[in-house]
């Protein structure tokens, strides 16, 4: 998921020659991390912010992924240890807890969650050639350029935004039947721009006719002139790309104002507290792309192991995916029997039909999972598995 891009301006800023000099020039000084006892992996997470939800959830996944792999033995006889650091759900604060994890010599790096600082924090990585695993920054630039080259030390657990862009517009087409939809997106956010794109360019190559779009910006809390102005579009359906806190707000003062028609979303529903905000009868009719389902058959040993290694609490959607990521990661070390930065680099490009938590996945050139997505529909608060949509390459 893509979160605060805007503060990528001053992440730059911070990331000056002098810092990283100092900081890579001290690395090499050191023992090297491949030589200890142990694997040393940088976990670098939103655990408070506005996006501290999406970080402390990804953060227990990557925990599960870690002791199942240390209680099995660890890797080639040594043990995986997890350095944490906090990056605040800001761009500038991921690009230092990038730092800080560089300088403490970790191999491998999993985290952030969010879009924007997975973007502040690869350019560190990258400079210190240590692979990095994103587990939800679904954004395409996060592994391709703008110039259209792969970041070589980028990769990722999830799928990119297009994707699921498309998925929801075959969606609305296909199995909802929409011939009129109106988008409304978070204007805030590079993450719900281009996915209010995608669904309409999709949409619109569908025979489709986008009837209306209005924007908010993050922290709004009153959306009814935005959702006054598309209740008079009378749309067969509305698409809502944004976060949970926003869209639990959009859709209870949807339904209050009597706009009844189908509500679509991706994967920045995927949690609870959209329930909690918005209130379960207000969340029928309401469908959302996401990663992974509980109800999948695929995912069920990934589900039992978290329950018991988290108070019989579920999983959510981030959860699964940073255990994807620690997964990646483990079996890529394993393959690359090493601990060397740009071995496990190398193998992490050729990873082929690895068991994750969310299913099976293998590595595209783009450095992309090749992996399904699901449609969730909420009824009455729960999830329900709609549909699973492969991906066409």
């Amino acid at each position: 998921m893509k979160f605060k891009a805007k503060h990528l301006k001053l992440a730059s800023a911070l990331l000056g020659t002098t810092m990283l000099a100092a900081v890579f020039a001290g690395c090499g000084s050191e023992k090297s991390a491949s030589d200890s006892n142990t694997i040393k992996i940088g976990a670098n997470f939103e655990m408070t912010g506005n996006a501290a939800n999406y970080g402390a959830s990804a953060l227990n996944g990557l925990k599960l992924a870690v002791k199942e792999v240390n209680d099995a033995g660890g890797i080639n006889g040594k043990k995986v240890e997890l350095e944490q650091a906090d990056c605040k759900s800001e761009a500038s604060e991921a690009a230092n807890a990038a730092t800080k994890l560089v300088t403490d010599k970790v191999v491998a790096m999993v985290g952030p969650a969010t879009t924007g600082d997975v973007l502040a924090a690869s350019s560190v990585v990258s400079s210190a050639k240590i692979p990095l695993v994103a587990p939800a920054a679904t954004s395409p630039l996060v592994t391709v350029g703008k110039d259209g080259k792969v970041k070589p030390f980028i990769f990722r657990s999830c799928f990119i935004d297009p994707q699921q862009g498309e998925v929801m517009a075959t969606f609305a087409t296909k199995t909802l039947h929409a011939k009129t939809a109106a988008i409304f997106i978070d204007s805030s956010t590079d993450y719900s721009k281009s996915l209010g794109q995608v669904f309409k360019e999709k949409f619109e190559a569908a025979g489709g006719k986008i009837v209306a779009q209005e924007a908010f910006i993050q922290k709004d809390q009153d959306f009814k002139t935005t959702l006054t102005n598309l209740k008079a579009a009378n749309p067969d359906v509305i698409f809502i790309p944004a976060y949970y806190e926003e869209v639990g707000k959009i859709v209870k003062q949807a339904r209050e104002m009597g706009i009844t028609c189908p509500l679509l979303g991706t994967d920045g529903w995927d949690d609870t507290k959209v329930v909690d905000i918005a209130g379960k009868a207000a969340l029928n009719n309401t469908y959302f792309s996401t990663h992974y389902s509980e109800q999948d058959k695929d995912v069920q040993n990934f589900i039992k192991l978290f329950k018991k290694e988290n108070d019989g609490k579920d999983p959510n959607v981030f959860a699964a995916l940073g255990y994807d990521a620690g997964k990646m990661l483990i079996e890529a070390i394993k393959e690359a029997k090493s601990a060397d930065p740009e071995k496990i680099r190398d193998a992490l490009e050729k990873l082929k039909d690895v068991q994750v938590g969310s299913g099976v996945i293998s590595m595209n050139k783009d450095h992309n999972p090749v992996k399904p997505a699901v449609i969730i529909e909420l009824k009455d608060g729960n999830k329900v598995l709609k549909e699973k949509i492969a991906p066409k390459s």
